[in-house]
């Protein structure tokens, strides 16, 4: 790796370059994210796994940088043109977009009018002209006449010379990058409606005549514009100056530039009307239609950068959502006329119990329903009901609330579950493998009780853009999506740590080190000699080897095993470490673990080495102190409110509890048990300014709202967050969860990222009222 390569990363995460050194070849080594961030502390100077994810791609840019910077000097040394200036220029290149500004004149490419001309011999009177401007054009231009390459007259003559300076012009590295960078800070995106497809484009009415400065185009926006221009209902055009000038002689911004550049001014020569026309031309024509597609091209990977982490975000604190944990549970998957569908799962997830009922149209079978959930609830002693949030999700929730109450004994507790993906899962080939016997439609009622029981552990089995936690997923580069979420899922698997003995083949392959391959060997071999006894067992998998299991085996768990070691996070390779601290405090294992005050007491500079510093060794005395402890916040239930079950139900002013369904930059979607979820708008989640809405709301989270107003016709809810207290003040309420229940810790309180711990809302620049305008975008956005 070159230097300056590590440098420069290292500026950018404002670290120390030999942090950066040692992390690129960790990761050159093969070793994953998740690892280097655990069990490399003393490496990289205790580089999080965020730092790592953004230096392993910035590594990937730079480096195709440098390659590309190396062919780009070989193309111009082989014309013979390279030049110690023009070599110095391309060294000192920092992005790719400088180094192909660089490259443009030397770039081949298809013959164009420019070059035609200099066949035709016109680059001598270009030359003059420019050069000296008292020449007559007319009577120059009649001099280089020539009928073989069709310059038959002056004003041929005259266009080939232009056509040779407007190129030379436009590809003039200095000068485009002074009008890319003008343009982006001064330039006005228009959206227009395409006549045609006014009627059948409505819902982008909002942008039928539409400007925005484009720098400032947030992401939601930019990609309903985009989203309009492909469907061929808007015409995104870029306007750098005024559209209608007083004077339309006189130059624009971006001609202004290109006569400074080139010296050109209007002084009463015969040729500097001429030159002028040039000047337009290059703008006009080259310029600005280069810039057009490249700026928008630029606030397109912006706004898909702020798209993917948005989803990355929430599927993170999906992913992480609380568990119910090992209880048996039974899961109903809502339906009308076909039934609900009914799984009941043990405490590992093992189904031992399917059923259909009938509680609602047309066979109306209520009381039956409830007295087989009953008999099943009993048979399998289950402790929770989880119920799809789908169709008929608010009947059967009521089902399920009559079941609690007619059974008191049973000690049940009913909880909503999402079921986003769960269809995609059921009709997979991962659930045709888990659950052969099982008919496509009971196994989503499986899905629905396992997710209750571990979020994580589910949902890696479905693809992440099928969770439904994005906004405008479909139009961002799926290439990039699938790797930011990839990176997140196996952050998520790693943090929590994997049980080798149980987890499923989807959950296994997330872990550092393993892929499908590997996991489903190791899956085999469990199946045919028996749980893992130990960690080193996991070696006896075929073609898990010693570099695999190093990357791997501090994530995986061996519940109950030989070694009480192996249900923690310390890595094998520092049981030397625990060996020392153990002899130091003259107790067996089983006497240390969970011993806060003993471990408290000890001093982690006691027990380092050459390999073991400080880092890993306070890692692992936290580790002694609560092993295999769950990052993820405790289990607790939600209640949606009885007799608000449907729109009609709604009224402004009520107070409701909700669960946050999804999280975007202008607010959160939150489900208060009507089927349609209400928007709390990003003005409307504090009593201060909130810049990112996350700060305040994550997928999963438990909050108590109030109702602003209620549109049954177009099916809207508009609800805040801020609670009106006696004495009038208002205030933000709701508890937070990592699921739709659990206690956690609540996210986003404090003072903002200004320091400001209140004050008025910041205005968020939207074209009409705040809400209404965050509706239309949510009426694009895919739920």
């Amino acid at each position: 790796m070159q230097t300056n390569i590590a440098d420069r990363i290292a500026e950018e995460l404002g670290v120390r370059t030999n942090q950066v050194e040692a992390a690129v070849r960790l990761l050159d080594d093969g070793a994953t994210v998740p690892f280097i961030a655990r069990y490399r502390k003393e490496a990289t100077g205790g580089l999080d796994d965020s730092q790592l994810r953004t230096l392993h791609e910035r590594l990937g840019y730079l480096r195709e940088l440098e390659e590309r910077r190396q062919t780009v000097l070989d193309t111009i040394r082989e014309q013979g043109k390279l030049t110690d200036e023009l070599a110095a220029q391309i060294a000192a290149a920092d992005t790719k977009t400088r180094l192909e500004d660089l490259y443009a004149p030397y770039k081949p490419k298809r013959r164009t009018k420019g070059q035609k001309a200099i066949e035709a011999g016109l680059e001598p009177l270009a030359r003059t002209l420019f050069e000296d401007p008292t020449q007559d054009p007319e009577a120059l231009a009649a001099e280089y006449l020539n009928p073989e390459h069709e310059v038959s007259d002056t004003k041929a003559a005259l266009e080939g010379a232009r056509a040779i300076l407007m190129e030379e012009w436009a590809e003039d590295p200095e000068l485009v990058g002074e009008l890319r960078e003008y343009a982006w800070e001064h330039g006005v995106l228009r959206s227009q409606v395409v006549e045609e497809q006014r009627q059948a484009g409505a819902k982008f009415s909002d942008y039928f005549d539409y400007r925005e400065p484009i720098k400032d185009i947030p992401s939601h926006r930019a990609l309903a514009l985009f989203r309009g221009r492909k469907e061929g209902v808007l015409r995104l055009d870029l306007i750098v100056g005024d559209e209608e000038p007083a004077n339309p002689r006189a130059y624009g911004p971006g001609e202004s530039h290109i006569a400074a550049r080139f010296g050109i001014r209007v002084q009463g020569r015969p040729a500097d009307a001429w030159l002028a026309e040039v000047v337009r031309y290059t703008w006009r024509v080259k310029v600005l239609t280069k810039l057009e597609t490249e700026l928008t091209g630029r606030l397109r990977e912006r706004a898909e950068e702020e798209a993917i982490r948005v989803f990355a975000g929430n599927l993170h604190d999906l992913l992480l959502a609380a568990p119910a944990g090992t209880r048996p549970v039974i899961g109903i998957d809502p339906g009308l006329r076909t039934g609900c569908k009914v799984a009941v799962v043990d405490a590992t997830g093992k189904v031992v119990d399917t059923a259909t009922i009938y509680p609602h149209e047309p066979k109306k079978q209520w009381d039956a329903s409830i007295a087989a959930l009953a008999e099943l609830a009993k048979k399998h002693d289950a402790a929770l009901v989880a119920v799809g949030n789908g169709t008929a999700s608010r009947e059967t929730d009521r089902l399920a609330l009559d079941l609690l109450k007619a059974h008191p004994e049973l000690g049940l507790q009913k909880v909503m579950v999402s079921e986003a993906g769960a269809s995609v899962y059921s009709a997979s080939e991962q659930a045709s493998r888990e659950l052969p016997e099982l008919d496509v439609s009971l196994r989503g009622a499986v899905s629905i009780a396992r997710r209750l029981q571990d979020p994580l552990a589910e949902l890696v089995k479905i693809d992440p853009g099928s969770i439904g936690v994005g906004q405008y997923q479909h139009d961002v580069s799926q290439s990039r999506l699938a790797k930011a979420l990839d990176a997140v899922v196996e952050d998520c698997v790693n943090a929590v740590g994997v049980d080798a003995n149980t987890a499923s083949v989807p959950l296994l392959a997330r872990v550092s080190g393993l892929n499908a391959s590997l996991a489903e060997r190791l899956v085999e071999h469990r199946n045919t000699h028996g749980a893992f006894p130990d960690r080193q067992a996991l070696k006896a998998v075929p073609r898990l080897g010693d570099k695999t299991f190093e990357q791997a085996a501090g994530f995986l768990r061996i519940q109950g095993g030989d070694n009480p070691l192996d249900a923690s996070a310390v890595h094998p390779e520092a049981y030397p470490v625990v060996e020392r601290i153990l002899a130091d405090a003259g107790r067996p294992i089983d006497q240390v673990v969970g011993d806060s005050k003993l471990l408290k007491s000890l001093k982690p500079d006691t027990y380092t080495d050459d390999r073991f510093g400080v880092p890993t060794v306070t890692d692992i005395l936290r580790e002694l102190e609560k092993p295999g402890r769950d990052p993820r916040p405790e289990f607790e239930t939600a209640s949606f409110r009885e007799g608000v079950e449907k729109l009609e139900d709604l009224e402004a002013g009520m107070i409701l509890e909700g669960v946050v369904t999804n999280v975007t930059n202008f607010g959160a979607f939150v489900d208060v048990g009507v089927h349609q979820d209400g928007l709390v708008h990003i003005s409307q989640l504090a009593n201060r300014y909130v810049e990112d809405p996350r700060e305040v709301a994550k997928p999963g989270d438990v909050v108590k709202v109030r109702v602003l107003e209620v549109d049954i016709e177009r099916k809207r809810i508009g609800l805040s967050m801020k609670m009106q207290t006696e004495a009038g003040e208002e205030k933000p309420a709701g508890k937070k969860t990592g699921q739709a229940s659990g206690k956690g810790k609540p996210r986003g309180g404090g003072k903002n990222q200004k320091g400001q711990g209140g004050g008025k809302q910041k205005p968020q620049n939207e074209p009409q009222g705040a809400l209404a305008e965050a509706f239309r975008r949510a009426r694009n956005n895919e739920e």
